[in-house]
């Protein structure tokens, strides 16, 4: 097998560094995830840390962004395999509903509650939240069967609130038998279209 470039081995090790925040996030929360401890989960020197983020400020600002690539590929790999058809939204809703689960949201969690006391924080995090969720728009708006904007946007967004609550909530008490009931209630009242589709068994 050929070796790295010294480029590609510096984009490693960028990486490397970046799933250890999320990792560090995850695990010790904003307050407790040092420069220190992302350096010795990444297993790299102090040099090859300040190489790529000289403050923590930078290597949030960057745990950011690769925060939310993350989620948006988790979702437009899911979206990818979806079909025309009268489950598609039910499916892109599912596949949405995975992105807000699991260590990267749990990361992201972490660096919103701490953005309401942190304005540098908050400044950072809001362009790449915005970024995701013009994406993840995108993929809504491409099986959603609501031709009115104001419809589909009201949809869209009582959805990413339905989705963050859930994900919230499992902190505490995950009930999962619980959420699918409150997911199918979502799609029973704001996706009827989907949901007539389907029980007349037409694409």
């Amino acid at each position: 097998m050929a070796s790295l470039s010294r480029k590609q081995q510096r984009e490693q090790t960028r990486q490397h560094l970046l799933d250890a925040a999320v990792a560090c996030l995850v695990e010790y929360g904003y307050a407790g995830t040092t420069t220190q401890r992302v350096q010795e989960r990444a297993g790299v020197s102090r040099g090859a840390l300040l190489h790529h983020f000289g403050s923590k400020a930078d290597l949030f600002v960057a745990a950011i962004h690769h925060i939310a690539e993350k989620r948006l590929a988790r979702v437009r790999a899911a979206a990818e395999t979806v079909d025309p058809g009268p489950d598609a939204e039910e499916r892109v809703v599912a596949a949405m509903r995975a992105a807000m689960s699991g260590p990267p949201f749990l990361a992201a969690l972490e660096l919103w509650m701490s953005a309401r006391t942190d304005p540098a924080l908050r400044a950072a995090l809001i362009p790449a939240e915005r970024g995701l969720g013009k994406a993840l728009r995108e993929i809504f708006d491409g099986v959603s069967g609501d031709s009115d904007p104001h419809e589909a946007r009201i949809a869209y967004e009582s959805l990413l609130v339905v989705l963050r609550g859930l994900a919230v909530t499992s902190v505490l008490r995950d009930d999962r038998k619980q959420a699918e009931e409150i997911i199918r209630y979502w799609i029973e009242r704001m996706a009827p279209s989907a949901t007539a589709r389907r029980d007349a068994g037409t694409g």
